[in-house]
């Protein structure tokens, strides 16, 4: 079983705008192929971010609420706490210090993949800084990961 974080604009892909490139990631998850995996931090951000204005597409708090509890009810919540300086020493460093969140989720849930469309993110995959136990794609490029691993 393939094992995600989702960062929060897939997230909300998923959750609001119900992007056709994360349906192949939400019937991996239905039909038990993959597992998101969330913590405390990168629900925060999604929370907060929930309550940003999206124009014609802004979220009401019912809404907002009705979306949370839709990704706690789709992911895996991880409580792994604070990571070791040696788990610190294997991540790069993100040129947008509040992506490192992300980085550090996907490393101590043992994630197969960082889902992202994040720049700063997708620019540590290109450069391949440091060999990182898990890949970073965007959700295109899962769907790819998803035709071969089936």
């Amino acid at each position: 079983m393939l094992r995600l974080v989702l960062d929060t604009n897939v997230w909300l892909d998923w959750l609001m705008f119900d992007d056709p490139d994360i349906a192949p990631a939400k019937a991996a998850v239905a039909d038990g192929r993959a597992e998101i995996i969330i913590d405390e931090a990168v629900e925060t951000e999604l929370a907060r971010v929930l309550g940003y204005s999206f124009g014609s597409k802004t979220l009401d708090s019912a809404k907002q609420t009705e979306h949370l509890a839709q990704c706690r009810s789709i992911a895996g919540r991880h409580e792994g706490g604070g990571m070791r300086d040696e788990e610190k020493a294997v991540l790069p460093k993100c040129s947008d210090p509040d992506d490192q969140k992300f980085l550090e989720l996907a490393l101590t849930c043992n994630a197969t993949f960082l889902v992202t469309r994040d720049a700063a993110l997708l620019e540590l995959a290109r450069h391949k800084v440091r060999p990182l136990p898990y890949g970073i794609v965007t959700p295109r490029q899962l769907t790819q990961e998803l035709k071969t691993s089936d």
